[in-house]
């Protein structure tokens, strides 16, 4: 009982550190730069290892740039606790497994996507491609070939499939109606969970979209919706849910 609330402490840790790395790689790599270090967007005056210390650091500088006393946003710090919560119900749900390993890459791929994608528009191949092939390669380890082909051909139907939705998509709305980013985010869906759990997740991220759209609308800001957050929290629901709504799949067909 000791050593699982020092495992569940450790990780807990782990992901504040990780989901501070995280929302680096979301912020600075989208504008090119290859260095993850963090600065001030407005002094430009870049921050020390110790003013980086997840949680700690925001309450020491009161929210403030050490330097230019700029606001700094607090879903940074928001982010980071969601991070080390998860981490540790990683290991709560699961103990050690694939399912817990799966759930960490998982977060850190969340949280590098809530970042870059509602601050930038974007959703950064790098972290896709890295995530894809660790989940492949545990897939393999943990399960076998015939499973890691089985991901592997459900990732790439599920790209082809929203492909094809983005052009129907792009012929109706006489507009970009599906991005880049969004289609190559539905390839890790089918890695990570399979076809038919993918479908789902995917119409889950959608509903939960709706919402943010029609705020959009009312407030007279029509524009780009950045749909990765919502598509990967709606994966996330579906790989926490994944036994129960397989048990109903298979009951109802």
């Amino acid at each position: 009982m000791l050593v699982d609330i020092y495992i569940i402490i450790l990780l807990f840790i782990t992901g504040l550190l990780l989901g501070t790395i995280g929302i680096l790689i979301g912020i600075r790599r989208p504008l090119g730069y290859k260095k993850i270090n963090s600065k001030c967007d407005k002094c430009s005056e870049e921050y020390s290892w110790y003013e980086l210390i997840p949680i700690i650091s925001y309450f020491l500088s009161k929210g403030e740039c050490p330097y230019c006393k700029r606001s700094i946003t607090l879903w940074y710090t928001i982010l980071e606790i969601i991070a080390g919560i998860l981490f540790s119900l990683s290991y709560i749900i699961y103990g050690f497994s694939y399912e817990m390993i799966a759930m960490i890459i998982l977060t850190i791929l969340s949280i590098i996507i809530f970042v870059s994608d509602f601050k930038y528009y974007t959703i950064l191949d790098g972290p896709l491609l890295v995530f894809s092939i660790i989940i492949l390669i545990l897939k393999y380890l943990f399960y076998g070939a015939k499973t890691f082909l089985l991901s592997l051909c459900s990732g790439i139907l599920i790209f082809i499939f929203m492909y094809l939705v983005k052009l129907i998509g792009d012929a109706i709305f006489k507009r970009e109606s599906l991005g880049g980013g969004d289609i190559k985010l539905s390839m890790f869906f089918g890695f990570f969970i399979g076809i038919r759990l993918s479908i789902i997740s995917l119409v889950i991220g959608s509903f939960l979209a709706f919402p943010y759209a029609i705020y959009l609308i009312l407030v007279g800001k029509e524009k780009e919706i950045p749909f990765g957050p919502f598509l990967v929290t709606g994966l996330y629901i579906t790989f926490l849910l994944m036994e129960y709504i397989s048990n109903f799949i298979n009951i109802v067909f």
